[in-house]
């Protein structure tokens, strides 16, 4: 067990199995993260014992921070960033401060600790943490401007408190007034200059993604990987404590540049984080005494919810006045601010410090920062959902983004807008995207499988996507990818009965849904809406109307090619699990001129409902 090769080795395993249960349960991570460093350290199985890594634990945490916090600023969008820049900038500078000094008198009024350790504790505080809110923030959906202020406060803020808390732990240590003052100067010069590093860096890295000439095809993700760490070391070597800015900064740049790997880049670089953060956490809960953080007793239950129904609150309402925030969007903010793994590498660090030098309270103020992060997961982390529907502060999920904006797609389209359901069409094809537009339909010019054509169409809220290219291989693509990059609630996929690529059981398996209800000819009903010899016809199910027994299951399979469901003032695709109710019109595109088709459709229970516009047969 004193093998420092097991111990990272069986750290890494246990991380991501546990992330990988919680993703299972829809939990946070973080959650079982903590239990399970737990479990293994020293104080109950004694496996992993993060003492045996010694001073390679801090190198080994800062290179891990270093790319979770490039990750993070991969995902800022700088037109989000500038329309919530005001609200933003005071958070992470006024509201920092507010924070930092709540925490402080926090713990010398109620833990009783000296002004040292208290403003150590106050500094580690004012981070929050990317890798709790952003998937927290993807699983709840709040409004887009509540998501962009509370994605930029945990990405931004984490390097610069994590800058503050070295500088203040300087200070701390400072035997003389002069190396007090030089300790304290070196805040902003820090910060600026691992900003100036980053993004210089940033535009560098952004240039070299964009060509094959300098990175191979298929080295892009390793080559980004090898130069964030190399920017963060090589900042901290010419400025301590400036690479975890530099990191965060440069992923920004690199984010908003449009490079030819930019989705594989962020998927790479956002299973790298989950391994990085799993591993981070069960060490650094490892090297947590159960023990300690029991002896906190009631005043570290009070301080930490000082911190999170009073200190908090202030901050936002100091940090938000004067914006066009709403107050229960400002309830909201006031909230949300879980802690990660940030605040745990830097409390991590100082108590080994703190031991070193002699000082009392390392112990304590690690202990005490653990539970301000388990506390402020489980409680603000798991509450989220609910406050924020309470607060009505969600995202309404309105309408459907169709993937194919060709003729099939577009008379898709416009059944769904007869219902008054908000319809955005993406595709690249020139000549598409533009015959879209001239019907009338919203269109996104652009590769459907990027993340930044998803956004830009607001797949995010819509009620589901809809796969509809020629190709169902394709289809099944982009839905897998809008679900995994938006969290879409819905996908549908339309399957070509010709080349049989993909099969219904795959769908499911994907979790996706048969758009259409069974297999179809793509291209030949491309074809037929082209050449105009099918239109759009509406018919309600009544079967007391019909001498003949007809069944549910008859009726979810009319001839034609059914498109859309109406019920109830509710209008949605078909697929292959709709049920059809007395009352139900369905939206059916049907040849032109085959009356016995229509025949059939009458005998069958259904009744015709006078259908205007466009595709009507009478156009």
């Amino acid at each position: 067990m004193d093998n420092p090769a097991l111990t990272f080795a069986i750290a890494l395993a246990a991380g991501i199995a546990a992330q990988s249960v919680a993703r299972h349960l829809r939990i946070p991570g973080i959650v079982l993260l903590l239990g399970i460093g737990i479990l293994l350290g020293p104080d109950v199985a004694n496996i992993v014992r993060p003492e045996t890594l010694g001073h390679g634990l801090d190198e080994i945490v800062g290179l891990a921070v270093a790319v979770v916090l490039f990750e993070g600023g991969l995902n800022l969008r700088w037109q989000r960033l500038r329309a919530e820049a005001w609200t933003i900038r005071r958070l992470i500078t006024v509201g920092g401060a507010i924070t930092a000094g709540g925490g402080m008198a926090a713990a010398m009024l109620i833990m009783g600790w000296d002004w040292r350790t208290a403003l150590l504790f106050g500094s580690i505080v004012t981070v929050t943490g990317p890798t709790v809110i952003t998937p927290l923030l993807r699983r709840i959906r709040v409004k887009r401007k509540l998501q962009t202020i509370l994605e930029a406060e945990a990405i931004l803020i984490d390097p610069i408190g994590a800058v503050l808390a070295v500088v203040l732990f300087e200070f701390v240590l400072a035997t003389t007034t002069t190396s007090a003052a030089t300790s304290l100067l070196g805040l902003p010069i820090r910060i600026a200059a691992g900003a100036v590093m980053g993004a210089a860096s940033g535009l560098l890295l952004g240039w070299l993604l964009r060509s094959e000439r300098v990175v191979p095809e298929g080295y892009e993700n390793i080559f980004t990987l090898a130069m964030v760490l190399a920017l963060f070391e090589v900042s901290n070597a010419i400025l301590p404590e400036s690479g975890i800015m530099a990191a965060a900064v440069a992923g920004l740049v690199v984010g908003n540049m449009r490079t030819r790997v930019q989705a594989e880049l962020r998927e790479f670089k956002e299973q790298l984080t989950v391994l990085l953060v799993g591993l981070l956490f069960v060490l650094l809960a490892a090297d947590v005494r159960v023990a300690q953080v029991v002896s906190l007793g009631w005043p570290g239950a009070l301080t930490v919810l000082v911190l999170m129904l009073l200190v908090r609150p202030a901050d936002v309402a100091v940090s938000t006045a004067g914006s066009d925030l709403t107050v229960k969007e400002r309830l909201f903010l006031s909230w949300i601010a879980p802690r990660g793994i940030v605040a745990a590498a830097i409390a991590s660090l100082f108590a080994r410090r703190l031991t070193e030098e002699g000082i009392v309270g390392g112990d304590e103020l690690l202990a005490l920062v653990f539970l301000v992060i388990a506390a402020t997961v489980v409680l603000q982390g798991g509450t989220a959902g609910f406050v924020a529907s309470a607060l009505g502060v969600r995202r309404p999920l309105r309408g459907w983004a169709i993937l194919g904006a060709n003729a099939l797609g577009r008379a898709l389209a416009w059944s769904l807008e007869r219902g008054d359901e908000p319809v955005v069409m993406v595709d690249r094809n020139a000549a598409e995207a533009q015959a879209a537009q001239r019907d009338g339909h919203r269109i996104v010019y652009g590769d459907a499988s990027q993340e930044r054509t998803l956004l830009q169409a607001a797949v995010e809220s819509r009620r589901g996507v809809l796969g509809v290219t020629p190709s169902d291989g394709m289809n099944l693509l982009l839905a897998r990818r809008a679900v995994d990059m938006t969290r879409v609630p819905t996908s549908y996929v339309a399957i070509d009965k010709r080349t049989e690529t993909v099969t219904a059981a795959q769908v499911s398996d994907a979790g996706s849904r048969v758009l259409f209800g069974r297999e179809v000819d793509i291209e030949e009903w491309i074809h037929r809406f082209l050449h105009g010899s099918v239109c759009v016809e509406r018919w309600r199910w009544e079967v007391g109307q019909s001498d003949a027994a007809v069944s549910e299951s008859s009726a979810l399979k009319p001839p034609g090619l059914p498109l859309v469901l109406e019920r109830d003032g509710n209008t949605w695709p078909v697929d292959e699990r709709s049920e059809v109710k007395m009352g139900d019109v369905l939206c059916l595109a049907l040849a032109v001129n085959d009356e016995a088709v229509r025949t059939r459709l009458r005998e069958e229970g259904w009744v015709p409902v006078e259908t205007d516009g466009r595709y009507s047969c009478r156009r």
